[in-house]
């Protein structure tokens, strides 16, 4: 059986804000911005190429026991593309803030770009949650 991860749930404090920064920040497509219930509204964005759409959620009620994550909460989102300068560049052209490209070196955290898999940049959305991009050496369709 397969099992794919299709959505994420990203905890946004203003979802107009947050869907300003997907769309027009980091140009992820916007395919759903809706009231899906009385008080209950779904934007739902998905990144350049990917299969996996994030979701920014106001008045969904918790799971029973399970609290929603709080707004800025979220770390270890990650997206990969196989050209990390140009990918940093589109975003600090659309006013994203963003690390310059590091790689993990002998000591940790190094500046410039590292060997295969191993260069990164980093950024957060309004909230504070926290995104990676990965230069990958390939496409997923080719890895």
């Amino acid at each position: 059986m397969d099992m794919t991860l299709e959505v994420v749930t990203v905890p946004a404090t203003d979802l107009d804000r947050s869907k300003a920064f997907y769309a027009e920040g980091c140009g992820f497509h916007v395919d759903l911005d809706q009231q899906v219930a009385p008080g209950i509204r779904v934007i739902q964005l998905t990144p350049p190429g990917s299969r996996c759409s994030i979701s920014l959620v106001s008045g969904f009620p918790d799971q029973p026991g399970r609290p929603a994550a709080a707004p800025g909460t979220l770390r270890g989102l990650q997206l990969c593309v196989t050209d990390l300068a140009a990918a940093r560049a589109a975003l600090v052209e659309r006013s994203v803030e963003v690390s310059p490209i590091r790689h993990v070196g002998e000591r940790g955290w190094a500046d410039g770009p590292g060997g295969t898999w191993n260069s990164f940049v980093f950024f957060d959305d309004p909230d504070g949650n926290g995104w990676t991009i990965q230069e990958a050496p390939a496409p997923l369709s080719e890895r």
